[in-house]
């Protein structure tokens, strides 16, 4: 498997440049947990949006199970969100379920999402009918951001999904 150890450098560049390809009409940011969280960092700066919340959502177990549904750590109220434009942010869309669930979640509140990543990875998706709004990069590589880099031999490996 392909590996692409970013710097943060990179990071920064490729959210500037996500950032400048961006509407600039959103309320809301909402940003994913945990490795959403330095590019919304970024965004949020060049757009000038202050009302970020954020949604942790969890799919693995301690044993590195996939989980058949997420579990919602922390995510924002129905009324912070309904009638919103928002802005999802992760680093990456890998098989998607993860922002799928938030979206699903978003619009059930009443908000209108948006989804902007670093990296799309269309041959990982279970989505093949949808992506994300905006991102940056196509490929199937596995990114290392220089936030895991020092996990990087604990890191989880990619699983398979469970289909049952």
């Amino acid at each position: 498997m392909d590996k692409e150890h970013l710097t943060w450098t990179q990071v920064e560049d490729l959210s500037i440049r996500l950032a400048d390809r961006l509407p600039r009409n959103f309320d809301v940011l909402v940003v994913i947990t945990r490795g959403g969280m330095v590019p919304a960092c970024i965004i949020s700066e060049r757009l000038n949006l202050r009302n970020i919340l954020v949604a942790a959502v969890m799919f693995y177990t301690g044993q590195a199970r996939t989980l058949e549904r997420p579990i919602f750590l922390q995510f924002p109220s129905d009324p912070l969100l309904n009638g919103k434009r928002i802005l999802v942010v992760d680093d990456v869309w890998d098989s998607g379920r993860t922002i799928k669930a938030v979206k699903e979640r978003i619009v059930e509140a009443g908000g209108e999402p948006l989804v902007a990543v670093l990296h799309y990875k269309p041959g990982k998706s279970r989505y093949p009918d949808d992506r994300p709004e905006f991102f940056v990069d196509e490929t199937d590589a596995w990114i290392v951001y220089p936030w895991d880099a020092g996990d990087e031999d604990e890191q989880q490996p990619e699983l398979p999904l469970d289909t049952a």
